[in-house]
């Protein structure tokens, strides 16, 4: 059993708030996304992708990376339905990461986009997840250094959401967190704003709750201008 905290925050410049998340502890499931596709596109795909994803793993008889990865592709399918049926939801998607607790310490991470898994062992915070970015997968590849990635006007560019296509190609990530470790989900509104050394330092304070250090994180995000909305979710395991 996880301890778990999150919380989501519409930013210093967005007037609405298309980020998600949910915390199922029955099922040992927690996840957030991040829409987009306009206010009320971007909010109701983040919002049925995590609702589908809880439904399929709550109907099914395994709850495991096989039945998580088959969640996401059934919310995939769903929001593609929705946006192709409602004009007015025509072009909505949703980045999304979900962490399922499958035994004892083993956590499968699925993600789509760019919404981040991180994991702090000892004094090493390290990223789990992968972004399905311009910048990542392309940019990179194409030798540009960091510098120029940063104000690059691809950099925002997604490769990959969920709900834009029929297929959707699904990242898979095996966890075991330990005690003492953490594990952060994160919409591109912490992470793509505060330094890692930045979240690193917040995360490390041995002495601060789960609830401190949530709130800490979405100061930083505050005080860095918070151009996006902001979602982060802690978990460890309980003692």
């Amino acid at each position: 059993m996880l301890e778990v905290c999150a919380l989501t925050d519409p930013g210093r410049v967005r007037q609405s708030n298309q980020d998600s998340f949910r915390i199922v502890r029955e099922l040992g499931l927690y996840m957030l996304a991040d829409g987009m596709g306009g206010a009320r596109g971007g909010a109701h795909a983040s919002r049925l992708a995590v609702d589908t994803v809880e439904k399929a793993l709550a109907r099914s008889p395994h709850r495991d990376a096989a039945a998580l990865l088959g969640a996401v592709e059934e919310a995939n399918d769903l929001v593609l339905a929705e946006a192709t049926r409602d004009p007015n939801l025509e072009g909505m998607g949703t980045t999304i990461v979900a962490a399922l607790e499958t035994r004892a310490n083993d956590i499968a991470i699925a993600s789509v986009g760019d919404s981040r898994a991180y994991v702090l062992h000892g004094n090493e915070l390290r990223a789990v997840t992968q972004d399905q970015t311009w910048v990542q997968e392309v940019g990179r590849g194409l030798g540009l250094d960091d510098a120029s990635l940063r104000t690059h006007p691809m950099r925002h560019v997604l490769t990959m959401a969920v709900g834009v296509g029929s297929a959707v190609r699904i990242l898979y990530y095996a966890v075991e967190l330990n005690p003492g470790d953490l594990l952060l989900l994160t919409t591109d509104g912490l992470h793509g704003v505060v330094p890692e050394r930045d979240i690193k330092r917040i995360l490390d304070d041995k002495q601060s709750s789960l609830e401190t250090k949530c709130e800490l994180l979405m100061s930083a995000a505050h005080e860095a201008g918070s151009p996006d909305n902001v979602t982060v979710m802690l978990m460890r395991p309980a003692c």
